[in-house]
């Protein structure tokens, strides 16, 4: 792997094969080995130049020093539907970051994926930097009115009341985690292993507050995703109890002419059961912008 300085921090990436590029962006608290060596390879294969990254606050790119609103705040924030004060960067700053990677790869222009987070990220990016978008696809994600796609209420006193990690709980902490919010096709013991290579990679909880308390600020993008006019695909899991299927139909209707595909069985997750049909409705969007994939 590698680092870049951009946008006054250092990000860590990954570039794999040749090709058109296509950027991943992940969401709250992953890091770029989240998105699975096993679902992009087929990408690589495909002829994409695949381009994984750890966003600021997680992984091994730049920890910010500031203090996070308190847990309160951040309740309160969704509880009112208001955004919290005093953070110091949003979804546009982390958007900004990415065409900032963009840009020291020497790529002027990419097919963009974003998971939970990561699709706030890249519909940032197809509004405030149009021109470095091929193609769009926004995954388990919301446009950010405050109304579409909220969290489902019986998990906020289970978020509300939970303890913050030690490195030493982190993993069965992070299974817990997924367990709630994943689909039926979650494998514990399987994400367990996972949870072990990224803690012992890195465990910065205090990164994952200062990333929600971005999305606690962040700006609603409803009207400002009528300008988008990159392909665009929107997926989510019709079962998400994290990003309610509201927030993925309200993003879809939000971009014009864009597709969404709603999977039955797929919580805020990405069940392995589903990998070659996600795959497969990615590259039939970068297609809608290139004929020759």
């Amino acid at each position: 792997m590698a680092t870049a300085a951009v946008n006054g921090i250092t990000i860590e990436y990954d570039v794999q094969g040749d090709g058109e590029p296509l950027l991943f962006v992940m969401g709250l608290g992953g890091q770029l080995t989240d998105w699975r060596d096993d679902f992009v390879g087929p990408f690589v294969d495909r002829g994409f130049k695949v381009i994984r990254y750890d966003n600021r606050d997680s992984g091994l790119s730049s920890q910010g020093t500031w203090k996070p609103p308190n847990r309160a705040s951040i309740i309160r924030s969704i509880l009112t539907r208001q955004p919290v004060k005093g953070v110091a960067y949003s979804m546009v700053d982390m958007a900004a970051d990415a065409v900032g990677l963009l840009g020291h790869l020497g790529i002027d222009s990419a097919h963009v994926v974003g998971m939970s987070m990561g699709g706030m990220i890249v519909q940032e990016i197809a509004i405030n930097h149009p021109t470095r978008v091929r193609t769009v696809c926004s995954i388990m994600s919301n446009t950010g009115d405050r109304r579409n796609g909220a969290i489902a209420a019986s998990l906020i006193p289970k978020f509300a009341w939970r303890s913050k990690p030690t490195i030493e709980n982190a993993v069965e902490d992070n299974v817990e985690i997924f367990r709630l919010i994943s689909g039926p096709h979650f494998d514990a013991e399987e994400y367990r292993e996972h949870a072990k290579l990224n803690v012992a990679r890195s465990f910065q909880p205090e990164g994952m507050e200062r990333q929600m308390a971005a999305i606690s600020s962040t700006r609603d993008r409803t009207k400002l995703l009528a300008s988008v006019t990159a392909p665009t695909l929107v997926i989510h899991g019709l079962v998400d109890p994290l990003v309610k299927p509201s927030g993925g139909l309200t993003t879809a209707k939000a971009v014009p002419g864009s597709r969404f595909l709603g999977i039955p069985d797929m919580g805020h997750d990405l069940p392995e059961s589903r990998w070659t049909e996600i795959r497969e409705a990615i590259v039939d969007n970068c297609r809608r912008a290139n004929s020759d994939l």
